[in-house]
């Protein structure tokens, strides 16, 4: 059976299981949230530790706390950093409250195991207490959106190098297909000559455009409010601590941060959040446009586009015998589509924000970091899955552009456009290539023809003058 102590609070009294680092308010928020019944975030958990363990060593040294609490704290946190006590951490991530039984519950944890490496027992709090020690000089209000950000830039590191893998990928199959001329197309139809690599090219360039958003993401996110206290005005904290803290902190979690010039701004308002969501979201949407084209560009593959072949990488069919689907597009888009609606949550839950603090940061961190890990991971498995394994057949693609009446776009300027629309009706009623219904016509010679009508010169701008547009 299970054996309990009893701990207090705000609301009275409360059964707690005798051997657990908890205590009361950790309890009751665990028992009001049962809401995603997921664990906390262990990066989040990392983080508020780190924080606990910089304001401790700051309050110590401007002598709000003796030196021998101060080490038990530290202590304490360095043993939740290597691991130890996670279990511990036991309120959901969703939470009312913008925070604060998680920040109890860090507190809580934090006093029972710096409390009983003093020589007093759990619960007691006797020696550490978590509001007057652990948590002295703050406010949920200023470590829970400190904690989020240190964690959300430790994500967004993963995030950052999985995507630069990808954009190598992506410049190294345009460097491979350079030379792989295909038919370009614009809406589903058509269009005129492009190569494959160019094609590869412009999908490295959009994504490597949202590395320079990250980039700007993450400025915004270095930027902390803690020293604010409560709504930003430093209640409770002293003028030295408030100056120092954040210093501390950057040398603690190894991150180059920076306090809010003002702490109120800081604290009221989340408009950093919905910026990184945004930064999410435009990544999302570029990698489901991507991903788009690789589903059309490899669909058949005997009666579709069949631009491209996907690796094989599981059985598509429970009913067709060899079938295969592109699977690794597939899931990327469906990640694509959960990120879009993570940041209609955190738009809505920023906008939510009143007067002086807003509540729902739980549910902007938990949104934020789905975001951030499925996006990895989605990258990741594009890249090693798909990406790195595309091949070609050449001479079937430059046998397509060949037949296609998109050809006779590069004859306009030198028949003009009437000719060549009549060209592009017959060449569709005959079936007939464009090259074989000019040649018929004998409207240009074989050598200006060919010069015309060469690939490698169709995929790029040419110089235009008056020979040139007589065909000379």
């Amino acid at each position: 059976m299970t054996e309990y102590r009893i701990e207090h609070d705000s609301l009275g009294e409360i059964e707690v299981p005798a051997d657990a680092l908890y205590g009361a308010n950790s309890l009751r928020a665990k028992n009001n949230f049962a809401i995603t019944n997921h664990p906390m975030d262990a990066k989040l958990i990392d983080a508020i530790v780190e924080v606990k363990k910089a304001c401790a060593i700051e309050n110590e040294k401007i002598g709000l706390l003796k030196t021998d609490k101060k080490d038990a704290i530290v202590s304490a946190c360095n043993s939740i950093l290597a691991g130890q006590h996670r279990d511990n951490f036991i309120v959901d991530p969703i939470q009312g409250g913008a925070g604060t039984s998680f920040n109890m519950n860090a507190n809580e944890v934090i006093a029972n195991v710096a409390n009983t490496a003093l020589g007093g027992g759990l619960g007691t709090y006797e020696i550490i207490h978590p509001n007057d020690h652990v948590n002295l000089g703050q406010s949920t209000n200023d470590v829970i959106p400190t904690s989020g950000k240190v964690a959300l830039i430790r994500y967004f590191a993963n995030l950052v190098d999985e995507t630069n893998l990808l954009i190598r990928s992506l410049e190294k199959k345009a460097e491979e297909f350079k030379d792989v001329y295909k038919m370009g197309r614009t809406q589903l139809q058509d269009a005129i000559p492009i190569s494959l690599g160019q094609e590869f090219r412009a999908y490295a360039r959009v994504i490597s455009r949202d590395v320079e958003r990250f980039d700007l993401a993450l400025k915004d996110l270095r930027h902390v409010n803690l020293g604010g206290t409560a709504i930003g005005t430093g209640l409770n904290a002293d003028q030295q601590y408030v100056d120092e803290v954040v210093d501390v902190l950057s040398e603690v979690t190894g991150l180059d941060l920076r306090q809010n010039e003002d702490l109120i701004d800081g604290t009221q308002n989340l408009d950093g959040f919905l910026f990184v969501s945004g930064v999410l979201k435009t990544f999302a949407t570029n990698l489901s446009k991507i991903s788009n084209d690789l589903r059309l560009m490899s669909s058949g593959p005997q009666s579709g586009i069949n631009d491209i072949r996907l690796k094989p990488t599981q059985a598509g069919s429970s009913i067709m015998p060899g079938k295969v689907n592109p699977v690794i597009p597939e899931v990327v888009n469906q990640v694509a589509f959960n990120v879009i609606g993570n940041d209609v949550t955190v738009n809505m839950a920023v906008e939510a924000g009143q007067l002086e603090l807003n509540a729902f940061e739980p549910i902007i961190f938990y949104n934020l970091f789905e975001s951030l890990r499925t996006l990895t991971n989605a990258i990741h498995t594009l890249r090693l899955n798909c990406i790195d394994h595309i091949t070609v057949d050449r001479e079937a693609l430059a046998e397509e552009v060949e037949r296609s009446i998109g050809l006779v776009t590069a004859l306009a300027p030198h028949i003009g456009y009437e000719k060549s629309s009549d060209i592009a009706h017959k060449a569709l009623d005959t079936g007939k290539s464009i090259r074989e219904l000019v040649m018929e016509a004998d409207i240009l010679s074989e050598p200006e023809l060919e010069k015309i009508l060469d690939f490698k010169e169709m995929i790029k701008p040419g110089i235009l003058d008056e020979e040139a547009l007589r065909g000379e």
